[in-house]
């Protein structure tokens, strides 16, 4: 049903047309079904539900709770996960209140959170002052190694120095494998929580192509929109132990009401991703990004750390006589959308950094291919360098091709 409002009509009509002729490759971005969209439009958002299932501050909620109590399930499931170690909050409005509840349930305020650091691509919800997280906990970060990964060593040096009480293994721009147990092992020798931030790759967990951390995590956080395919939004695992932590300080702490349309959104997300139909495209992302990866070196382009074993790439620019910026306006121009970002040991500022980020899981589900990486590739080398107009004409055979639903 369309709006009465013609200006709002108007912008909501331009920007199906510009997601229609663009190609996304922000790594957090992806394209939730149209069943996810019809749920964010259900009369669900009407209804004001402060509390927990059989534990509401209003009436009228015995809707709402089977719904909250689906979605608890359908997360547990999509995870391989039993009821009897883990709970879940489907609450969480999206990620960075959701890690902000974590830290506030479990660390001490003024204590120490070690993180990756942010030009090797951590989050600024893990414990930098720009955030809250970072005024209330004092953040220390552990970084990648020249390759381009994670240098464990550095790792637990920094852990048995610092002695801090939570380890982040979370990420918003590392595309490479995790040691999961490796994480845990240095989080028990200096006597903290391992927290993972899965919000990048949570999809692919799900999808059963990248590790799983929940066998090594005391709580794991994700968002639901990135690879995960659902609304905006985040959930919070958690070990029972600390459950009634997280969820006091989810609601009343720092939340109000959840929003349930929302959540009925995420449990037809969840559903989706527990079919074979997701395995086989999460195994997609993975050929896609691989193959992206694997084509712009072949063009000459500088691929941080060589590859991928993950959705998302990065790219240092500054061979092109770039920055990131630029790099991302020219893109643009062409219909190819990105974000400019940090490398590891980033010598530039972060408004003008040395790299741009890639992410192939919106391209992957409007059904692009691994064969269709090479082209991709040399479109992003013809914007970048002498031939903007021969990429924008890739772009649109795309777009054409492989339409939005």
């Amino acid at each position: 049903m369309k709006s009465q409002d013609q200006k709002v009509e108007r912008l909501i009509q331009a920007e199906d047309a510009r997601q229609q002729n663009t190609l996304s490759l922000i790594a957090s971005e992806n394209y939730a079904s149209s069943a996810v969209r019809a749920a964010l439009g259900s009369r669900f958002t009407n209804k004001y539900s402060e509390g927990y299932p059989k534990r509401r501050y209003y009436a009228g909620n015995a809707v709402v709770d089977d719904l909250e109590l689906l979605v608890q399930s359908r997360a547990l499931k999509a995870f391989k996960l039993s009821l009897k170690t883990w709970s879940v909050n489907v609450q969480p409005y999206s990620g960075s209140p959701a890690n902000l509840a974590i830290y506030h349930a479990l660390i001490p305020v003024g204590e120490k959170i070690l993180s990756l650091k942010l030009s090797s691509g951590g989050h600024l919800t893990h414990g930098y002052p720009a955030s809250v997280t970072g005024k209330l906990w004092k953040g220390v970060h552990y970084e990648a190694g020249e390759d381009g990964r994670i240098d464990m060593d550095g790792v637990e040096r920094m852990a048995m120095l610092e002695k801090p009480k939570a380890i982040v293994a979370g990420f918003s721009a590392y595309p490479f494998a995790i040691d999961w147990e490796r994480f845990a092992n240095i989080a028990k020798k200096c006597g903290a929580l391992l927290i993972v931030d899965m919000s990048h790759t949570a999809g692919l967990i799900a999808g059963g192509v990248f590790s799983s951390p929940f066998p090594y995590a005391d709580v794991v956080m994700t968002t639901t929109h990135k690879t995960l395919r659902g609304p905006r939004g985040a959930m919070i695992f958690s070990k029972k132990e600390y459950a009634e932590r997280i969820d006091k300080t989810v609601f009343p702490g720092i939340q109000g009401g959840p929003h349930n349309n929302q959540i009925a959104a995420l449990a037809i997300a969840l559903d989706e991703a527990s079919r074979p139909a997701f395995r086989v495209y999460a195994k997609q992302v993975l050929k896609n990004a691989r193959a992206l990866a694997k084509s712009l070196a072949d063009y000459g382009l500088t691929v941080v750390g060589g590859g991928t074993d993950s959705h998302l790439l990065l790219v240092d620019v500054r061979p092109l006589g770039l920055t990131g910026d630029v790099a991302e306006v020219k893109l643009e121009r062409v219909g190819i959308v990105v974000n400019k970002n940090t490398i590891p040991h980033e010598t530039l500022k972060p408004k003008a950094p040395s790299g741009i980020r890639l992410g192939v899981a919106a391209v992957t589900t409007r059904g692009m291919k691994e064969s269709d990486m090479p082209v991709l590739a040399g479109a992003i080398v013809d914007a970048l360098t002498e031939d903007p107009k021969r990429a924008a004409r890739v772009v649109q055979v795309f777009t054409k091709k492989y339409k939005l639903v």
